[in-house]
């Protein structure tokens, strides 16, 4: 089972757009109709849109995170005050991402105040990227409404991450898409490791090294989008550090489980494929997403 870590997948960035109108950042790279997002084939297309929805998510992840007996600490999130540091189109869909993965995780441990913060900067830098377009003039409302009902922001925050991903591609924005989702996926990955650093739990040590497939599928997704995109094509390089590190990790034979349920004369059979993850590759692995989730946020 793969670590969802933190929403589907940035789901949170979705509130980022809510209320304001359309409109171009005016930054100094691009990831527009004139980006690679928009030419590549209709079987690449394809390709990167199921990559896409088989990674992790924020919400997802805060989720297990909490139920592996994970406590809050908002020293694990990204400042607010950096929200204004990010000019670039890189920079805030990143963040975009970041901040919703630090949304879902306050959301996740009815952090009332703070979600409002943390929703204040997914808004600041969607609007920002000119994708506020993607959400309905109620949204922030709904959500400012339902902030101490979990289950409720919950399933609104993820309706919202699919308005924001089709209004992106419609748009010719797939590549803003991927690396929001980067975004949300490195954030999630580096609490985690932080609470598994403080906790030793084994739970969320095993949904860590979990993540080795998810950051397979990341890449390819980016590798998508990179031509002639040096913002990509930095944040893949990067990711592909980290590959390195859980390629070293052993994936144990699938073990056949059977079960049944006398009861119901049920009998079922299941695969597992246990990762081992060691105390020196759970330190790299820490020591490296902490190295680019700080050269994200910087």
């Amino acid at each position: 089972m793969k670590f969802k870590i933190i929403t589907k997948y940035v789901s949170c960035i979705a509130i980022a757009a809510m209320s304001a109108s359309c409109g171009s950042s005016g930054d100094s790279d691009t990831l527009t109709n004139n980006d690679t997002s928009s030419v590549i084939s209709t079987e690449e297309t394809e390709k990167a849109e199921k990559v896409f929805s088989s990674i992790p998510s924020p919400i997802e992840t805060t989720t297990l995170l909490q139920q592996a007996g994970a406590k809050y600490n908002a020293n694990y999130l990204n400042p607010i005050d950096n929200v204004s540091k990010y000019s670039s189109i890189t920079a805030k869909a990143l963040n975009l991402g970041v901040y919703g993965s630090d949304l879902s995780f306050t959301s996740i441990f009815s952090q009332t105040q703070e979600s409002m913060l943390y929703l204040r900067c997914t808004n600041t830098l969607a609007t920002s990227l000119g994708i506020s377009g993607a959400f309905d003039e109620t949204t922030t409302s709904r959500i400012e409404a339902n902030l101490e009902n979990k289950d409720s922001l919950l399933a609104i925050i993820s309706d919202s991450y699919w308005n924001s991903d089709t209004y992106l591609r419609e748009n010719g924005q797939a590549g803003v898409s991927a690396l929001i989702v980067a975004g949300g996926w490195i954030e999630g990955l580096y609490i985690a490791t932080q609470i598994a650093n403080s906790t030793k739990n084994e739970v969320i040590i095993k949904r860590i090294g979990e993540q080795k497939l998810s950051l397979d599928n990341l890449i390819t997704l980016l590798h998508s989008y990179k031509k002639d995109n040096t913002g990509i094509t930095d944040i893949s390089n990067r990711l592909d550090e980290l590959k390195t590190i859980y390629d070293g990790i052993f994936v144990a034979p699938p073990e056949t489980t059977v079960s049944t349920d006398t009861a119901k004369s049920v009998t079922t059979v299941g695969n597992n494929s246990p990762i081992k993850l060691t105390p020196e590759q759970l330190k790299q692995i820490t020591n490296k997403v902490a190295q680019i989730r700080n050269n994200v946020i910087h």
